[in-house]
């Protein structure tokens, strides 16, 4: 960190201090102007010669910050009144620290909330045994507490059970790409889309989503005319395509496997990149010329898509034939097939040997930065830190909420991540968390989960303390205190836990957890230690990291046991709206969600800055032209057999397709996800948040 010194004194006691932004999964490098007097953020912007950002930020990592000084944040440890009234031994142990706050809450100190919590956790896995007890979250905050988070875990209160909001966003990635090539993660750099010929973004509005990486793929896009770009509705990156697809609702894997069909058909794949590096491609082959869905001609049957047909076949000529990339996000994975198309998006890496080499390559878009790094530490139930076998596989949070119904789990820790907001099926989540004994929550606010909370702890946020952060290309970046604080860091809260526990957690600092880390997860980080990253603050560094790091994977071999990879075929099922339009009854309204630039996930930082929120106060419903007669009046309800929605405002577009309907989900009052019910993804649980059947009521 360094003086910056300005005119007449405009800049005094202003320190620049260089750090990295924990929105999205991009991950940018950032740095800060911070008044040292005041200890306060000034403003934050990004060093020209940033790695990730390029010397540019999006407006949450320029305007994001001011939820850091909000009125409302949570610095007290709260405890419910009628959980004291339940617990009298536990009551009495902590009276002398409770101080009355309102009919809710009394506030406490740190060692009451936490013996608090201690008490509870030892009643509860006496009564009903260790796996009563389950821990979710740890994505929105550093390595080092997703770590500690799943190792107290599993090693001292004996519980399998540990998962984190991958489970509702790129689960499918990581099981799509390990059975195929035995790594869960983006396989290049994203400079690399400066090396790359063409460019298929299918499932990804990366303009709003992951705006920076956007501007790389614009750059190229605008130059080159070499972009395709798959959604269900017109976004602002077809404007910039030479191929502009808009597809039907679920219809991912259908134009996936169409793909692979042209480009077996054609013989326009690799057969020496095939031969020498992968197993599978026969009968995979096989499967595809004997697969009725996989010809692009089934798309002359399907009314209003028929011009896919034609499309799909110069898409999978020009990926076949030139250095491509693929970039997905959410619009993959959060459907029943979602881990199958990914599957299905790395056999055209496969088979065209677009992989492992510069300007090609995999790139899963990663929903928050440090998603990517909960998952490396093991916060997966089927995952120990370093993706290697637990002793035990635990439930995953659908699986989780189901126990909470049967008795089976009664006790939730939870740090960081809004299960009452971002999950699916909101009215039964609700009715299961009724049910538990104990709810702890760490967190910056009263989120929707805090408030349902029996025992709430006020953390620091990112900005304020030092830890490890994955992107989504694997980049890590060592953050460090913008502002000081004397709130306890997620891992700190651990540790008094652990100790109350039984445990033997003795961490003077974060860098003695990242050094444990090192230990555990060498495949990937041994020689990511804290001096290195201080040293490469702005770069970063990708994992693996030995003696070097590594921006591209799979060079020589993939990640599989004997380095080979794999061909796992799975045919697409005729469903929903698809069905509908072949069946000639294409009606009702095909609902799909996703972000906005101005918010992140629950809005719980963003909607704190007056710049953010007062471009996006609340979650907009977005309707056809071609429907406009069904939307009369300003708001409407929308319905699912699950539970409803609140009156959400129209506005009528040209960007919508018919019979399709779009919103965000940012606002927890607007309640979008209660209208999901338990429908997911066939092999990891992720929900299929892209498409559900509404009825519309007017409000």
């Amino acid at each position: 960190m360094k003086i910056v010194k300005g005119r007449a004194g405009k800049m005094e006691n202003i320190e620049t201090i260089d750090s990295v932004c924990t929105y999205c999964g991009v991950g940018c490098d950032i740095a800060a102007h911070v008044d040292i007097k005041e200890n306060k953020i000034k403003k934050i912007f990004a060093h020209p010669d940033g790695v990730v950002s390029q010397g540019k930020l999006c407006i949450k990592g320029k305007y994001g910050y001011e939820f850091v000084d909000a009125d409302d944040r949570l610095k007290t440890p709260r405890i419910r009144k009628s959980f004291l009234e339940k617990n009298p031994a536990i009551h009495e142990t902590v009276s002398a620290a409770l101080v009355d706050f309102d009919e809710t809450w009394y506030e406490c100190d740190l060692e009451a909330a936490t013996t608090a919590c201690a008490m509870k956790l030892k009643e509860i896995q006496k009564n009903y045994g260790n796996k009563s007890v389950a821990s979710i979250g740890g994505a929105r905050t550093s390595c080092e507490s997703s770590y500690l988070f799943q190792k107290f875990t599993r090693h001292t209160l004996h519980s399998p059970h540990v998962d984190n909001c991958a489970r509702v966003c790129h689960s499918p990635s990581l099981k799509g790409m390990r059975a195929t090539i035995g790594e869960g993660a983006a396989t290049n750099p994203y400079n690399d889309i400066y090396n790359a010929e063409f460019m298929i973004v299918i499932g990804s509005n990366t303009t709003e989503a992951h705006p920076i990486i956007a501007n790389r793929i614009l750059d190229v896009a605008r130059e080159n005319d070499n972009l395709a770009v798959f959604d269900v509705r017109e976004i602002k990156l077809h404007r910039f395509a030479k191929y502009k697809a808009i597809m039907p609702h679920e219809a991912n894997l259908l134009i996936l496997n169409m793909l692979a069909y042209v480009i077996i058909d054609e013989e326009l794949y690799d057969e020496s990149f095939i031969e020498d590096r992968t197993k599978g491609f026969g009968i995979f082959k096989e499967k595809i010329l004997n697969d009725p869905y996989a010809n692009p001609d089934y798309f002359k049957s399907v009314e209003g898509y028929e011009d896919l047909s034609k499309l799909v076949r110069k898409v999978a000529r020009e990926y076949a034939l030139k250095k491509s990339m693929i970039f997905w996000g959410l619009g993959i994975t959060e459907h029943l097939d979602g881990s199958y198309a990914v599957m299905a998006i790395t056999h055209l890496a496969l088979m065209t040997g677009n992989i492992g080499k510069p300007g090609t390559g995999l790139m899963p878009l990663r929903g928050q930065n440090n998603v990517q790094g909960a998952c490396d530490m093991g916060m997966l139930p089927y995952y120990d830190p370093d993706y290697q076998e637990p002793k035990e596989i635990g439930l995953m949070t659908p699986q989780l909420v189901d126990a909470m119904f049967d008795g089976k789990v009664k006790a939730i820790l939870n740090m960081g991540e809004d299960l009452t907001h971002i999950h699916p099926n909101l009215n039964k989540v609700e009715r299961a968390f009724e049910e538990l004994e104990l709810l702890f929550v760490q967190e910056l606010f009263m989120t929707d989960v805090a408030k349902r909370a029996d025992i709430v702890v006020g953390v620091k946020s990112a900005y304020e303390k030092t830890g490890v952060y994955v992107n989504a290309m694997r980049r890590l970046h060592l953050s460090q205190p913008l502002v000081q604080s004397d709130l306890p860091d997620d891992w700190e809260v651990m540790q008094i836990l652990d100790n109350k526990m039984g445990g033997s957690a003795n961490y003077k600092s974060s860098k003695e957890v990242w050094q444990e880390v090192q230990r555990v997860a060498y495949r990937r980080f041994s020689g990511a230690d804290y001096h290195r990253l201080e040293k490469h603050r702005k770069r970063g560094l990708q994992w693996p990291v030995h003696t070097e790091d590594t921006p591209i994977l799979h060079q020589l071999d993939f990640r599989t046991e004997d380095g080979y990879g794999r061909f796992v075929y799975h045919q697409y099922k005729l469903r929903g709206m698809v069905q509908e339009i072949i069946n000639g009854k294409l009606n009702g309204y095909h609902l799909t969600t996703g972000r906005t630039l101005a918010h992140y996930n629950n809005a719980a930082q963003t909607k704190r800055s007056e710049k953010l929120n007062n471009r996006y106060a609340e979650d907009i419903l977005l309707v056809s032209e071609a429907d406009a007669a069904d939307f009369t009046s300003e708001k409407v309800i929308l319905k699912s057999a699950f539970g409803q929605t609140s009156p959400l405002r129209v506005k009528i577009t040209d960007k919508i397709e018919p019979k399709t309907l779009f919103t965000t989900f940012h606002h927890a009052n607007s309640r979008i996800n209660a209208l999901f019910g338990d429908a997911h993804d066939e092999l990891i649980f992720t929900a299929a948040f892209k498409s559900i059947k509404v009825e519309v009521i007017k409000a």
